[in-house]
């Protein structure tokens, strides 16, 4: 049996193919795998993501490869995974969790308090951007494109003063994290899913779906989709200034969540704690006392 694995053709993305890949024939080394990178329809302009469409368009192609049947599965960080997919498709496993956290590189990893006034940092997340102007409301936060060797050369090029990157892409790519400075939980909220590799396939393709059920990671996989459904029930989008994030501290899972307006001057937080049995309820039940505080409004101001 061969199975062939989409994936974008960037270091990252082939770095998580690879995981994949690897997690496969551990399983069965008589499982042939061949790696299809495709250039996605967000890698091919350099355009601000509002405006062609948002991160969907990074997995477009790769679930057109799932339908037409060139490839049987597709590798994502889950984060750029929209949170309401198509019914056609499933998210079969997800791996351990990298870093959820961000990071911010500059020449020194001054913190984004001690950061010198009226800055320039660049990041094209909404939710970065609505966070550090929650914190620095003086900083411009100014739109960046491209994988993260070629976010980190226009850092070095002095285009911007600083550049907030996932601490999970500097760990999987071993790029030095000495002049950064890693944000508290306080300061900046992942985004939903941020620091998973998630492994995509067609809700039909039952064999597939057999291999990858032995793959998956039972426990982190409750925790992806809570975070990915408190989006959805915000009808957001990764273009949405909303984070979230559930931890597993000793026995409890901590819910934590944030909306913000897009300038960063008003934001709604919350935590909750819950359980892997009560998650889901509790999730609900969460994203319901934000919309209960008008939070659907706020992410549109």
């Amino acid at each position: 049996m061969k199975i062939k694995i989409a994936t974008r053709e960037s270091k990252l993305a082939l770095f998580q193919a690879n995981i994949v890949a690897n997690r496969i024939t551990e399983l069965n080394n008589d499982i042939g795998i061949e790696l299809m990178p495709m250039k996605s329809e967000g890698d091919q302009t350099e355009k601000p993501l509002h405006e062609i469409g948002g991160k969907g368009l990074f997995i477009s192609k790769l679930e057109s490869s799932l339908e037409d049947g060139t490839s049987d599965i597709a590798v994502h960080s889950l984060k750029d995974v929209p949170a309401k997919l198509n019914t056609k498709f499933t998210i079969g496993a997800v791996l351990e969790r990298e870093s959820s956290s961000d990071m911010l590189m500059s020449s020194n990893g001054t913190s984004i308090r001690d950061f010198p006034l009226n800055s320039v940092i660049g990041s094209s997340s909404p939710r970065r951007k609505s966070q550090v102007n929650n914190i620095r409301p003086d900083i411009k936060v100014v739109d960046v494109r491209g994988n993260i060797e070629t976010r980190i050369k226009k850092l070095n090029d002095g285009q911007f003063d600083g550049l907030i990157v996932a601490k999970a892409a500097l760990n999987r790519l071993e790029i030095d994290t000495s002049n950064c400075y890693e944000f508290t939980k306080e300061e900046m909220l992942p985004s939903a899913s941020q620091g998973y590799v998630a492994i995509e396939c067609l809700k039909s393709n039952l064999e597939i779906l057999n291999i990858l059920k032995k793959i998956n990671n039972e426990k982190q996989m409750i925790l992806a989709e809570a975070e990915r459904s408190f989006v959805s029930a915000m009808n957001g989008s990764c273009l949405s200034p909303i984070a979230v994030l559930c931890s597993e501290e000793e026995n409890n899972i901590l819910i934590s969540a944030k909306v913000l307006s897009q300038d960063g001057k008003d934001k709604i937080y919350m935590e909750l704690n819950s359980s892997y049995e009560n998650i889901s309820n509790d999730i609900d039940s969460l994203a319901s006392d934000f919309i209960a505080n008008d939070a659907h409004n706020l992410i549109l101001k």
